[in-house]
């Protein structure tokens, strides 16, 4: 992160790279959601994940792994666009600041001076929630999509219970389409007015640490594991494996609110009941589903492997399209 190159190109490559990790690893995007929201305690963990996958398949074909991918790729797009360029713009202006505080103070002269850890969480801070407050009415548009086709937890847990027996067991194939992203809105719309596309955003605020936490740990692996000019311009395969070892590390510390936040942009309103908070969801996993860790980390093994593999392209995609350009 330590390019020269203008935010504007900054942006645009890491949203190139965004994009397309969350294409590649779109499926396991689609199956975390379902771990995230079910009740069942056979459908858990990386084998929980398997039999998402299977009865998905089966039931509504590979198309139906998919579902929502437009409007995701689209916020995606979006949020790594302008999260991309509000982190570079930032970080050159402070950059800059600190080169100069260290010339007049010393005398020497620093191209590119190395930012605390405190000030590049501020800055990611900065730039995430600024993202994530454009894009957030498209990310809950695409949970309610990828949640639009689900199965009941007792009809994926007894084909699953047939196929560890060795039953073969028969998924009778469903027809039903995905009602599109038109409806969708309509119907956050008329549950809870504009105010329902930035549900849960307090969650959301709080996960554009996530970012901060990820080139936080990124700059500590560049600093600790790599030398000379990979320091400063990592191979993409450095890359790929520095961002997605960071990006683990900070999903786990968080997850508990990314869970949250899933479970608040899947609920409805209803009138019977006081609407639903960060904390009372939070109290909800942890009292009444496992308690710590079970319940507040609930579908963490599928979101920690989309998240190593989604970091990792991303960041390798991005290093490509800089060094492409700084040769061009």
């Amino acid at each position: 992160m330590t390019s020269t190159l203008s935010p504007i190109i900054q942006a645009f490559s890491g949203a190139v790279g965004s994009a397309s990790a969350n294409a590649f690893s779109y499926p396991l995007d689609l199956v975390t959601t379902r771990l995230q929201t079910t009740r069942s305690k056979r459908l858990q963990g990386l084998r929980g994940a398997l039999a998402i996958l299977r009865y998905t398949i089966k039931k509504y074909g590979v198309r139906a792994l998919y579902d929502g991918l437009h409007s995701d790729i689209a916020s995606t797009i979006l949020s790594s666009f302008l999260y991309f360029y509000a982190y570079s713009f930032l970080r050159s202006v402070v950059s800059k600041r600190t080169a100069s505080k260290i010339a007049s103070s010393s005398g020497k002269t620093v191209a590119a001076p190395i930012l605390t850890i405190s000030q590049e969480l501020g800055l990611g801070f900065i730039a995430g929630v600024a993202s994530r407050l454009v894009s957030t009415p498209l990310s809950i548009t695409t949970v309610r999509l990828q949640m639009e086709r689900e199965g009941s937890d007792d009809e994926l847990e007894e084909v699953e219970e047939k196929f560890e027996e060795g039953k073969g067991a028969e998924v009778p194939r469903n027809g039903k389409q995905e009602k599109g992203v038109l409806y969708v809105v309509k119907s956050i719309y008329e549950e809870q007015g504009l105010k329902g596309f930035w549900r849960g955003f307090e969650t959301t605020i709080l996960l554009s640490l996530n970012p901060s936490f990820t080139f936080s740990f990124f700059q500590i692996y560049r600093h600790l594991f790599l030398q000379g000019v990979n320091r400063r311009r990592p191979t993409p395969k450095q890359a790929f494996f520095g961002a997605a070892i960071a990006n683990s590390l900070a999903t786990m510390i968080l997850y508990p609110l990314i869970l949250a936040k899933t479970r608040l942009q899947l609920a409805k309103a209803d009138s019977s009941s006081s609407p639903a908070t960060m904390l009372s969801v939070l109290r909800t996993a942890y009292r009444h589903e496992g308690g710590f860790p079970p319940g507040l980390y609930q579908g963490i093994e599928a979101q920690i492997l989309k998240s190593f593999l989604s970091q990792g392209i991303t960041f390798m995609v991005k290093q490509r399209w800089v060094a492409f350009i700084n040769h061009s």
